[in-house]
């Protein structure tokens, strides 16, 4: 049975639902960031909001509390759950290297020969409102990544304009979730003041009502002072990231951007302009997904040689020099002569060395020589390419071409024998 492409993902992630919600690979610190907002909004809808029902002279204001607060909560847990449950921008991985950015570099030298080498490079340069910008190869998508796009070390993937991956969300800020992301943090920042708002108008209320000091109010209302407090500090946190945030939109940078690079006082090519940048993120439409995650696992034909290797292959063959070539197979034909013919040498050696006759010793070095020399007939010089071919295919058969030339070689060689005794 085919598989869904979110069974064989090979990222980090999670999948819940059948591939419909993707999480990251610490989606349980969501469960975490959960608690820290309704726990404390329970709170305060038992304990504080619940008894400013009827402290007003208008009986609805007192429900109105009550309600924007569970709104208001709503609200930002679905923004969180639209930032931590889709895709932040992922880009899908290749199959295989693109193979028209590979080249071949045939300056190696390699048993002085010219060999081509395999060259792939690291780093493209691709034009972004008409300034260059490099981008770099990522091995593990086997890709180049598009401007601003980064690999997430927990995720385990690329993911389009990146800008960090959140432990509080459990998921990547990319470029299709970070206007949730942003409006999450923004909305928890209003939700911690309008909390601490009521609770501070509770113990005023308290006040008021018994003509006492704050300690006895305080006193009287301790849920109010614990969220009081826990507002505050929740406030130096979502506060501070919002205010990041906000400058970070405003100048159209992100925050691996503004960490990576904020010494090295690069131009930014992507800022233009403050309005425009806030347009961008705010009024843009939201990309679709590269990824299907719930479709069905295609399988993926074999793919054929590449052309491009075998065309330079080819012209490697044609362009260098063949001289070594021929060289290494006429001195691998003539060994292999010397091989087949071992009984017949050593029987000519043993007549040369008994003759002791210079004329003799010269006429056998004289036919070694041209054995061993590259001067010799075509059909020699065939033979012994035909030979390197058996040689090179794993059959060490001496073909009937050479056994023929072994035999008129022993004849030649007796003959000229004959005639020196004579």
């Amino acid at each position: 049975m085919a598989k869904r492409v979110y069974q064989v993902w090979k990222g980090s992630n999670r999948f819940i639902f059948c591939g419909r919600l993707i999480f990251g690979p610490d989606a349980r610190s969501l469960l975490i960031t959960i608690s820290l907002i309704l726990v404390p909004i329970v709170v305060f809808c038992v304990l504080v909001a619940g008894n400013l029902l009827h402290r007003f002279p208008a009986y609805y204001a007192g429900y109105a509390i009550l309600v924007v607060a569970i709104v208001f909560t709503i609200y930002v847990l679905m923004l969180l759950l639209a930032t931590s449950a889709r895709d932040p921008g992922i880009i899908p991985r290749a199959s295989h290297p693109p193979e028209e950015e590979f080249c071949f570099d045939s300056s190696a030298d390699v048993g002085g020969r010219q060999t081509p080498s395999l060259q792939f490079p690291r780093t493209k340069e691709v034009m972004v409102n008409g300034m260059p910008v490099k981008i770099k190869y990522c091995d593990t998508c086997m890709l180049y990544r598009p401007p601003r796009c980064s690999h997430c070390s927990i995720c385990n993937n690329c993911v389009e304009r990146f800008d960090h991956h959140c432990p509080w969300v459990g998921q990547c800020i990319g470029q299709r979730n970070y206007r949730y992301f942003f409006l999450f943090v923004t909305s928890s920042t209003v939700l911690c003041i309008y909390v601490f708002s009521m609770s501070a108008l509770y113990i005023k209320i308290l006040m008021d009502r018994h003509h006492s000091t704050v300690w006895r109010a305080m006193k009287e209302s301790p849920a109010s002072v614990v969220l009081m407090a826990y507002c505050f500090i929740s406030l130096w946190f979502v506060g501070g990231l919002t205010g990041f945030h906000l400058y970070l939109i405003g100048t159209n940078q992100t925050t691996y951007e503004n960490f990576r690079y904020r010494a090295d006082n690069r131009v930014n090519v992507y800022n233009r302009g403050c309005l425009r940048n806030f347009l961008e993120v705010f009024c843009s439409r939201t990309k679709p997904s590269r990824n299907n995650f719930r479709a069905y696992v295609q399988e993926e034909a074999p793919r054929p040689p590449m052309a491009r290797a075998r065309e330079m292959d080819a012209d490697d063959s044609a362009v260098a020099d063949p001289r070594p070539k021929v060289e290494d197979d006429l001195e691998i034909g003539g060994d292999l002569l010397k091989i087949s013919q071992r009984h017949n040498f050593e029987e000519v050696n043993e007549e040369i060395h008994g003759s002791n006759s210079n004329g003799l010793d010269n006429v056998a070095s004289e036919s070694e020589f041209a054995f061993s020399s590259g001067q010799q007939s075509p059909a020699t010089g065939l033979e012994a390419r035909h030979w390197s071919r058996g040689v090179r295919s794993g059959s060490w058969e001496i073909l009937p071409e050479i056994l023929a030339m072994n035999s008129s070689v022993t004849e030649s060689r007796s003959h000229m024998q004959r005639e020196a005794r004579h």
